[in-house]
């Protein structure tokens, strides 16, 4: 039975899985830093699941099936996650950075696209870590099923865009997230941050996240310094962040609100992956589906 968002939300080992899994997309942007910086907005996150979705579901006797502009297009603007410019600016992007690439004959109208092997690796890695992700809240074997059935993924990545695009709660962040999610590079700075807090003690009123050299971060990350000063001091008069040295301002807390606000609004994302592997189970495996530890010794 998959996990919901009160399993995950409520539990002191999500924390600890979030903080590993900022880890794991660290290691991803520095792996292929142009693609993940590409994507590192949540209106980015929206449009690259939905467009890869629509690529999966291509099925040959359905001519207009696939991922095409107007298909993409309807998709997200139905949700207001974008405007149709948006959408179309986006798929120019991916077409000329090469993540996707023209299907059949390039006068063929509509045009349909498809995801190239770069893309197909980083959704699937993407997946792999979402599952880990969970296997460390509660023991399951969610990623070796997967590595071991990888059949599963065609059917996990599209429920879950699907899914995530029609919930309410993760479509649209909560205010302290939103700020970080809807900006440039936004994802980027939040994961290292959270990467950085130091305990999981979920009744701290702040967490300690040491020194944050804008310069370096920003010159890592490939945003603009100022960029980087303008986000952190909207997320402090905010309250979600807070400075231990109000002179120098070098070392930060991460306050106790916009971290239940976090880790509330990832739950949701994870729960949707978890009903969507049980799902992908169910249809493809039912011999296989897995058996989880109990929650009831997890929570405190």
């Amino acid at each position: 039975m998959a996990l919901s968002v009160d399993d995950l939300s409520g539990n002191p080992a999500f924390l600890e899985a979030l903080k590993v899994y900022s880890v794991d997309l660290r290691g991803e942007y520095d792996d292929n830093p142009r693609l993940a910086r590409l994507l590192t907005s949540h209106q980015r996150w929206l449009l690259s699941q939905c467009a890869f979705a629509l690529h999966l579901e291509y099925d040959p006797a359905a001519p207009r099936s696939g991922l095409t502009a107007s298909r993409l297009r309807d998709m997200i603007t139905a949700s207001n996650a974008a405007s149709r410019n948006t959408v179309l600016n986006f798929l120019d992007q991916m077409l000329s950075y090469r993540y996707i690439s023209l299907a059949g004959e390039a006068g063929r109208r509509p045009r349909r696209f498809e995801a190239t092997e770069v893309s197909h690796t980083g959704m699937m890695r993407w997946t792999l870590a979402n599952l880990a992700t969970l296997d460390r809240v509660d023991g399951g074997e969610r990623a070796a099923t997967l590595l071991s059935h990888p059949e599963l993924f065609r059917i996990i990545q599209p429920y879950t865009a699907r899914r995530s695009l029609e919930h309410g709660g993760w479509r649209e962040p909560p205010p302290l997230v939103a700020m970080f999610q809807w900006t440039e590079a936004g994802g980027l700075v939040m994961d290292e941050l959270v990467r950085r807090i130091e305990t999981s003690d979920a009744s701290a009123e702040r967490y300690d996240i040491g020194r944050v050299d804008a310069r370096a971060l920003a010159a890592h990350f490939m945003m603009s310094r100022t960029h980087l000063q303008r986000l952190l001091r909207r997320a402090i008069e905010a309250g979600g962040l807070q400075w231990q040295d109000e002179t120098k301002k070098t070392h930060l807390w991460f306050m106790a609100g916009l971290l239940h606000e976090y880790c509330g609004w990832q739950a949701i994302k994870f729960s949707i992956i978890d009903q969507a592997f049980d799902h992908a189970c169910v249809t493809l495996l039912p011999s296989a589906r897995r058996e989880v530890p109990s929650l009831a010794g997890l929570k405190s």
